[in-house]
């Protein structure tokens, strides 16, 4: 430790020896800005085709980094009024190195990216920017969408709700913002379509995430999932939730810490301990009796109940451990929407898995949704570890560093700040008791807005941001609230919480992205009043700003803005990024948290023993505390939830590593089935391999007196519904393949006659499209089955991922193999009506062909084949899924 000590104290820390070398290009830069500010636009402009034409005789990015972003810095200057820093230019090498860049919050990321985008965006193979919302996407598109197209690049933007032509022109454009939400389930949909055509995305090249934090960390936890409807299961959801209501927690048993040495009364015990650390329910026996009680049934863990355990354990779970307006609201729809715990924004179109969140619909007494089955799904990590290049910006990332280095090998660079931060960090204040914490909240924002300092009040769930606003009300204190519930306004609101006698309550991060300048923003002001770009917007604007310059000299005066935090959140990352939200570009600014020991971290984490210690010491309710010792304790505590949160997200992706491989396979196929004209061949090699395997498994054992003739006929009937002649019994067994296959050839060429070639082309693509997806949805399934059941393994000292990996492989290769099968015996098995009519099919129709599909005597009519993966199982599949159950 003494030696890192003394080596950063000679040589510096890495990341100021990494921005050292930096300074030398800038100086490069700087160099030959007087150049290029006296070029004409059309000089200036005409730079991109000339470093275009540079990159293809051979030259790197690297090579025309100097002048690209000289080029960048003074259109920026032109066209938005806007000069990059220094540092801007040290966090776009950053940037296009491959990692992260750490600016403070204000330090200008927007403009700061715009140097490599516009560099990478010269080789034509696209650049994505991925942001938190679509108001962002939007916003920063059309900042600086007119500087792009001034030096020849174009822009498109992918927000909700727009069709796929607008969503292809916008992928297929220089550069792609857009939020990472639409680019993951863009790609998952890719791979579900039915033609070429019809996909949107071109390769991965190149990413910068804003906010990359946000994103790749706390957003890693949920994976993307495109769902369809599965069996219905809802009236299962309102029993348990009506069972769960009439449950008691056996609070007394929770606080036992060794049960095993501990004699309990039964009277002690109610029905269920909830363990708020690990995120968990545990029925007990009285409650396991009660529940068979209510349900009259004689044993709650019999083979024929067991799935009603899954729906107890989701109903205790909605019950205690998922808090309406804290985890999830209801819109006005009566919809449960999801709250990000750690940003406080709306997760639209997301849901929770497994039937927690029919179980959170039933306790809230709403319309309980059918459940889904998993179509297609994709982890952020794995999805952004397609990318050729990565790379991110935000305002805090150094305490999630390891992380970043293990999941997507990216470093985390510190670029300095424009002007040295001011701000001023006050220790924490510790109460007793909630109810004191908030009389001294209420007390110290009464002080601020009587001196006129703006506040921002960070909150961390909107229960809690409504409780301080009804607070303020009571104080007679105006004030802006900002959460999940007012998020459309929320840029406009944190845009002016820097003006003077301005107080602003925000959960969490609420409003990240949008700066708080001291004064307020004219541009907001204006921008409501009249269009930009229009004269009467150019006056109003001056008006506003003359006002917003007023205001913050009154507001520095006063001792800029002050950060109020309500509790501490269980990220330092997240503490660290409301505090950075006052002192931007060197303006002065305040921050301090008010704690009690009923907050949540602190109640989990020792805030019995503190209780204990301050009751002994005599320390009265409503008295203050401030001591480095209880700051020490809290930063332990966020310590050992961030690890073990990064836990849970590193074995995510270790089980969807295995999915991810699988995943890269299939869709490569699906990509190979959707762009070849004739699948003919491929479909024969599979026929092939399908007679080997079941003459294989039929006639094996070294002589004939071994073979199961019987077995093999039922096969063959079964598959291809084709009968053996009894003549091939006294063949070898490559005889016997090579007659099957030239009988089976025979007969698919005929059907080919029948229909003419270029239909009987379309009719195998899109059979063999519908089976492989229909196995990959069913593979899915089983590896979700999987894993909820091997985890259980590592009770038995087993490693529950490597048995993952090796269970898994067995199900995808009996996947493949189901492919190959149904595939051939799909279409051997087609038997065409008006076959006069089929000839001329046009592709559409194709899709739409009637046919029967027969086995073992159940004869199924099938009206069209979009239909065949929601038949249901016939005979023979729901014989080997038995089989493999057992």
């Amino acid at each position: 430790m003494l030696v890192d000590k003394i080596t950063k104290k000679l040589f510096g820390t890495q990341d100021e020896r990494e921005v050292k070398k930096m300074r030398k290009v800038v100086d490069k830069i700087n160099a030959i800005e007087p150049q290029f500010q006296n070029y004409t636009d059309g000089e200036l402009a005409a730079k991109t085709a000339e470093f275009k034409e540079r990159l293809a005789k051979g030259e790197t990015l690297d090579d025309i980094l100097v002048e690209a972003f000289a080029t960048v810095r003074e259109a920026a200057r032109r066209i938005l009024g806007m000069r990059a820093y220094d540092v801007q230019l040290i966090g776009g090498m950053i940037l296009h190195s491959g990692n992260i860049a750490e600016m403070k919050t204000g330090e200008g990321k927007t403009l700061m990216s715009t140097l490599p985008i516009y560099l990478n965006a010269l080789t034509g193979k696209g650049v994505h920017v991925v942001t938190v919302n679509d108001y962002l996407a939007k916003r920063d598109r059309d900042i600086m969408s007119d500087m792009f197209e001034f030096l020849g690049l174009n822009s498109g933007v992918i927000v909700a709700n727009i069709s796929n032509e607008e969503r292809k022109r916008a992928y297929n454009a220089d550069i792609t913002y857009g939020t990472n939400n639409e680019f993951g389930f863009d790609y998952l949909r890719d791979n579900m379509v039915g033609e070429l055509e019809e996909k949107v995305q071109r390769k991965h090249n190149f990413a910068i995430v804003d906010e990359i934090d946000s994103i790749l960390i706390d957003e890693a936890r949920t994976p993307l999932i495109i769902s369809g409807a599965a069996e219905e299961t809802t009236e299962w959801y309102n029993t348990f939730a009506e069972v769960a209501k009439r449950l008691k927690r056996s609070y007394k048993t929770e606080e036992i810490k060794d049960k095993k040495n501990t004699v309990i009364p039964d009277e002690d015990w109610e029905d269920y301990e909830v363990d708020e650390k690990s995120h968990t329910v545990t029925i007990t026996d009285k409650g396991i009796r009660n529940v068979e009680r209510m349900l009259k049934i004689d044993n709650l863990y019999s083979p024929e109940y067991v799935e009603l355990t899954h729906f107890l354990t989701q109903a205790l779970k909605a019950k205690e451990l998922f808090k309406l307006d804290r985890d999830y609201i209801i819109n006005e729809k009566g919809e449960v929407i999801i709250v990000d715990e750690f940003t406080g924004r709306l997760m639209d179109g997301r849901r929770y898995s497994d039937g927690l969140h029919q179980a959170i619909e039933a306790k809230e007494k709403l319309e309980v949704a059918g459940e889904n089955q998993t179509l297609a799904t994709i982890t952020l990590q794995n999805y952004f570890r397609m990318y050729e290049k990565l790379s991110g910006m935000t305002g805090t990332a150094k305490t999630e560093e390891e992380e970043f280095k293990q999941i997507y090998n990216l470093k985390v660079i510190e670029v300095p700040t424009n002007r040295p931060v001011i701000r001023i960090d006050m220790p924490d204040v510790v109460y007793m008791t909630t109810r004191a914490k908030y009389k001294a909240i209420g007390d110290k924002i009464k002080e601020l807005y009587e001196k006129g300092q703006p506040v921002l009040v960070g909150t961390a769930s909107i229960q809690h941001s409504e409780e301080v606003s009804e607070l303020l009300k009571k104080l007679r204190i105006p004030h802006e609230i900002l959460n999940a519930k007012h998020h459309e306004r929320e840029a406009e609101i944190i845009a002016q919480a820097g003006r003077y006698k301005t107080v602003t309550i925000a959960t969490n991060m609420a409003g990240r992205g949008t700066d708080i300048k001291l004064g307020g923003d004219p541009d907001s002001f204006a921008a409501k009043v009249a269009e930009k770009g229009t004269e009467e917007y150019d006056e109003i604007f001056k008006v506003y700003q003359k006002d917003c310059e007023e205001n913050k000299e009154k507001v520095i005066k006063a001792g800029g803005l002050f950060i109020l935090g309500t509790e501490r959140h269980e990220s330092r990352r997240i503490d660290n990024q409301l505090r950075g939200r006052a002192g931007r570009q060197g303006d002065p600014g305040t921050s301090e948290f008010y704690l009690s020991l009923d907050d949540d971290l602190m109640r989990l984490f020792g805030g019995d023993k503190l209780k204990s210690m301050m009751k002994v010491l005599n320390i009265g309710e409503y008295e203050e505390i401030r001591h480095k010792q209880i700051s020490k304790q809290i930063e332990n505590a966020q310590k050992r939830i961030e690890s073990r949160n990064f836990s849970s997200r590193k074995s995510l992706i270790e089980y969807d590593d295995v999915n991810n491989t699988q995943r890269e396979v299939i869709y490569a196929q699906r990509d190979a089935v959707l762009s070849n004209e004739n699948l003919k061949e491929l479909i024969f090699d599979m026929i092939r391999e399908t007679v080997e395997d079941t003459v294989e498994m039929s006639l094996s054992g070294d002589s004939k007196s071994d073979w199961d003739f019987n077995l093999l006929k039922d096969k063959l009937n079964e598959i291809f519904e084709y009968d053996m002649d009894e003549s091939l019994e006294s063949k070898s067994k490559d005889e016997i393949i090579d007659q099957v296959y030239e009988d089976l050839i025979k007969r698919y060429n005929e059907k080919e006659e029948i229909v003419g070639e270029e239909v009987f082309r379309r009719i195998e693509r899109y059979i063999m499209l519908e089976v492989l997806d229909q196995k990959w949805r069913q593979h899915l399934k089983d590896l979700t089955e999987l894993r909820e059941g091997i985890r259980l393994r590592s009770y038995g000292q087993r490693n529950p991922i490597h048995d993952y990996k090796i269970v898994g492989f067995e199900i995808y290769n009996e996947m493949i193999d189901a492919i190959k099968r149904e595939t051939g015996s799909f279409l051997l098995k087609l038997k065409l009506r008006n076959e006069e009519e089929t000839a001329n099919l046009k592709h559409e129709e194709a899709k739409n062909l009637k046919y029967e599909y027969t086995e073992e005597n159940e004869a199924e009519t099938i009206e069209t084949a979009e239909e065949v993966p929601q038949r249901k199982l016939s005979r023979r599949e729901r014989r080997e899924m038995e089989r493999k159950n057992n």
